[in-house]
């Protein structure tokens, strides 16, 4: 009974294993936001709640620009029921692929870093809520598919419980 407890443990244990961008560092091609966020992009996407229930889909417009090391990232979203959004990110390359941002609604600063083909951060985000907002963490995952195609897969969690998700395609134009 003892080595079946061990077993199980050593199993749960293992399954928490958190990943990171580090674990795809061999993987081909290297993502450098940097060149992938420059210039004209469209993305497509779709939120979910915490049961996996589309809830929204959206288009999106964005634009990046760099000087050195900053950059500038204005994103415009259009909901499917004719919500209009706007964002402006400000990204700082800090070298060796970590990156930290800003925005209006980013509660404090995003950081995460690059490995690979692969970037990941984590970051506080404000969102409308009933009548008023609440601050939502997001885990963003992005996967660079080839040069012109990026997949970003995003949990949403409050009070560290998956509330929902977020799904979405960029492509530079």
């Amino acid at each position: 009974m003892k080595r079946f407890l061990l077993a199980c443990l050593t199993l749960l244990l293992g399954a928490c294993e958190a990943l990171t961008p580090q674990d795809y560092a061999a993987t081909l091609p290297g993502l450098d936001l940097r060149q992938f966020l420059n210039g004209k992009l469209m993305a497509y996407g779709m939120l979910q709640d915490r049961s996996g229930r589309l809830t929204r889909r959206f288009t999106a417009t964005l634009e990046g620009s760099w000087q050195g090391e900053t950059g500038t990232l204005i994103e415009h979203f259009t909901f499917d029921d004719g919500e209009l959004q706007s964002r402006t990110w400000t990204l700082t390359h800090l070298g060796d692929g970590r990156y930290t941002g800003t925005a209006g609604d980013v509660v404090g600063t995003a950081a995460g870093s690059t490995g690979g083909s692969v970037f990941q951060w984590q970051y506080q985000l404000t969102v409308p809520w009933r009548d008023g907002t609440i601050d939502v963490t997001l885990d963003d995952w992005l996967y660079l598919i080839d040069a012109n195609h990026l997949l970003n897969k995003t949990v949403l969690t409050k009070f560290g419980f998956r509330v929902g998700e977020l799904t979405l395609v960029i492509e530079k134009l």
